[in-house]
């Protein structure tokens, strides 16, 4: 690709945002955000002596590098942490995130917008969180000589830079100071474009932050209140594909309770669940309720007990959840993990923050884009089901089968934690080579 073709995909991508933003709510939110964002980000008053920029595109990749930025906060309590997000989906969950000192939109790409972002923020170390290349600021980046990480990146062979036309994005390439990439491949595909120099085989940093987030659990009580210690699937980042796959189990076991957590909780959405689940409660009302009702005994400790032979009871047993943020807390309460987005064109989506608390995690048949699944899959911790007729068929094998529940809870369980460390890594080389030390 040629400056002129980017140019002129960043022209088209911005006409063909302002054009769908009437009718999509994510376009409106991304238009309106990066409204006077240059004037929002001068007027913030951005201060401190060495200022850690870290860019994500989305909500995922911010997870990607929260264990970095919050062990970097550790290390140099006196840092000034600036976090950005390409997408809605990102800013909007975490533009209150506590911390970092300030969460913007990045301004679209452009030399004139890269120059003016890179002057009011004045990073002294970049994190690049997995993708999400922007030619212009990372031009700026190499220009001032100022360190850009590259962290958890997985390089594919069909990916441009090792294309004939990838020309601009090896040049983008070239503004990283040190590559922290998931696996051996992608060190590999590296060295084929000839970058050898500061590239690290240091894993996934989502591997830490699942770790953290289950060995920090605290408790849910009205979630615990509604397991009531029976048999529980919490069905997570959900798609109406997915929640076809579900409902018929729903319905004919009555005693199994089920938490939907849907990825998209916009009202229609919500309602079209409410719909296709007949006995259902969404978390809004089984907090208010829990909370006039404080005086309910919070079950025990075998909340995620198989095979419970407690009377079924009038109580909804499908809850739906109708907000963001609560997902890695939930699967804690699951007997069996259910994850989203293996029946749809871009994947199952993350599965770590179900394996960690070693529970069986089911997904759908699109995983070939996410080796760590495909890695889970080959080895029992995901298993892969490819209708709603199968699905059941697995969720009766594993409650009726304590061994084969064991053994791939087990198996999940160990996968996620033989993988722990990238973050300390990534830690290491920034004290190492003194990137925030004056």
């Amino acid at each position: 690709m040629t400056i002129i073709l980017y140019n002129l995909f960043l022209w088209l991508y911005q006409i063909g945002v302002k054009v769908v933003a009437p009718w999509n709510r994510k376009a409106e939110a991304w238009v309106k955000g990066r409204k006077g964002i240059f004037k929002t980000i001068n007027q913030a008053g951005i201060k401190g002596k060495n200022r850690v920029w870290m860019h994500c595109a989305s909500l995922g990749e911010f997870e990607q590098g929260r264990p970095v930025i919050e062990s970097l906060k550790k290390c140099y309590p006196e840092i000034t942490i600036i976090i950005t997000f390409f997408s809605p989906s990102g800013y909007e969950i975490r533009k209150h995130y506590a911390g970092a000192d300030h969460v913007f939109y990045l301004p679209m790409d452009s030399a004139p917008n890269a120059k003016r972002f890179v002057d009011l923020t004045d990073p002294t170390l970049v994190l690049w969180i997995k993708y999400d290349y922007w030619y212009y600021y990372l031009s700026e980046l190499r220009r001032r000589k100022i360190p850009a990480l590259l962290i958890s990146p997985v390089f594919l062979a069909d990916q441009p830079f090792f294309k004939w036309y990838g020309n601009i994005h090896r040049l983008m390439l070239d503004s990283f100071h040190a590559f922290f990439v998931q696996n051996e491949q992608s060190r590999i595909l590296l060295d084929t474009l000839g970058i050898t120099d500061s590239v690290y085989v240091s894993g996934d940093t989502r591997f830490d932050r699942v770790i953290d987030i289950a060995e920090a659990f605290e408790s849910l009580p009205q979630i615990a209140a509604f397991c009531d210690n029976r048999n529980v699937i919490v069905a997570g980042s959900t798609w109406e594909e997915d929640e076809e796959e579900l409902d018929h189990y729903a319905h004919i076991h009555p005693d199994t309770r089920f938490i939907i957590a849907p990825h998209e909780i916009e009202e229609e959405h919500l309602l079209e669940i409410e719909t296709l689940f007949r006995n259902t409660i969404r978390y809004s009302v089984l907090e208010k309720q829990y909370q006039r009702l404080h005086a309910i005994d919070q079950p025990g400790p075998d909340h995620n007990k198989v095979n419970s032979d407690k009377p079924v009871t009038d109580t909804p047993n499908v809850l739906i959840v109708d907000n963001i943020g609560m997902l890695a807390s939930l699967y804690y309460y699951a007997s069996i993990c259910y994850v989203g987005g293996g029946f749809g064109d871009d994947g199952v989506h993350n599965v770590l923050e179900a394996a960690v608390y070693g529970r069986p995690v089911i997904t759908g048949p699109v995983i070939d884009k996410y080796v760590e699944v495909m890695e889970l899959a080959e080895a029992g911790g995901v298993i892969v089901i490819d209708n709603a007729l199968e699905a059941e068929t697995v969720f009766d094998r594993l409650f009726k089968n304590p061994a084969e529940y064991k053994f791939h809870s087990e198996t999940a369980k160990k996968y996620v934690y033989a993988r722990r460390g990238a973050t300390e890594k990534i830690i290491k080389y920034i004290q190492e080579n003194r990137l925030l030390t004056s």
